[in-house]
Order: C-alpha cells, then sequence, then structure tokens
C-alpha cells in the first residue's frame, strides 16, 4: 500500500507540473505596485488675447506699414490687415495658441509670430512666389 501511496502521489506530483507547465492563459503576469502618483500634466500658458487694433511694419520682398483689427474668440482670430504697399485691405484669419499666433488672407500671404505683452513680431511667406520676410506690431497702450 505504500508503494501505491508513493506512486499516486508521484502521479498527481507529475500531473500538476504538468498542468503548470502547459498551462497558458491571456492574464499579464502581475507586476510590483506601485504607490507613485499619476503624471501630472504639464500646464499650458493662457492663449494670449490679441483683439483689438496693432500698428505694424514688414520688411522683406514688400516693405511697408499694416494696421491689423482683430476680434477673438478663444483661440480663432478674424479681422482685416490693412497693408501700405501693395495698398490693400484683406480680410484675415488665425489662431492664436499660448503666445504663438499664426494668421494670413487666402492664397496671399501667411504669418506666423509670436505675442509678448503689447508686441508681436514673426515672418511672412507670399504663397504667390514663396519670398520672405519680417513683421513685428504693437498695440496701443490703452
Amino acid at each position: 500500500m505504500k508503494r501505491d501511496i508513493v506512486m499516486l502521489t508521484m502521479g498527481l506530483t507529475a500531473t500538476m507540473l504538468v498542468a503548470a507547465c502547459g498551462s497558458s492563459t491571456n492574464t499579464p503576469t502581475p507586476t510590483a505596485s506601485s504607490s507613485a502618483p499619476a503624471a501630472t500634466p504639464t500646464p499650458t500658458a493662457p492663449t494670449a488675447y490679441v483683439a483689438g487694433t496693432w500698428a505694424g511694419q514688414y520688411s522683406g520682398p514688400f516693405n511697408g506699414t499694416f494696421t491689423l483689427t482683430w476680434t477673438q474668440s478663444g483661440s480663432t482670430l478674424s479681422g482685416t490687415i490693412k497693408l501700405s504697399s501693395p495698398a490693400e485691405t484683406l480680410n484675415i484669419s488665425g489662431n492664436v495658441s499660448g503666445n504663438a499666433l499664426t494668421f494670413g488672407a487666402v492664397g496671399v500671404v501667411t504669418y506666423s509670430g509670436t505675442v509678448s505683452a503689447n508686441d508681436m513680431s514673426g515672418s511672412y511667406t507670399d504663397q504667390a512666389n514663396g519670398q520672405t520676410g519680417t513683421w513685428s506690431a504693437s498695440a496701443p497702450n490703452e
């Protein structure tokens, strides 16, 4: 009878080993638990407020002055730009995110730059020929 118990015990051990080695599940192996808090998102800078009138100048393939008149809804801009050379007033639209600004007249000129308090500056690209230049503008202190 001892022999039967030994064989039965050996049989159970072998069966358990085979079952343990041959089992597969899609359950991931648990890892050590972490008590570290979730990462805190990096705060973004508030969107600059640029609504109103800005007076500026541009240089490059075209040189002159301009007046921007903006309305702003959140980060969306719309308004007009009145150029001295070539003498035109164009409807413009754009966006501001933090202190980064992009705007332009569709198919004509695109502008990009940054805003700091009552000043903004950047570069522009003439869409017709790819020429670039710089611009800057100031808002009157109110």
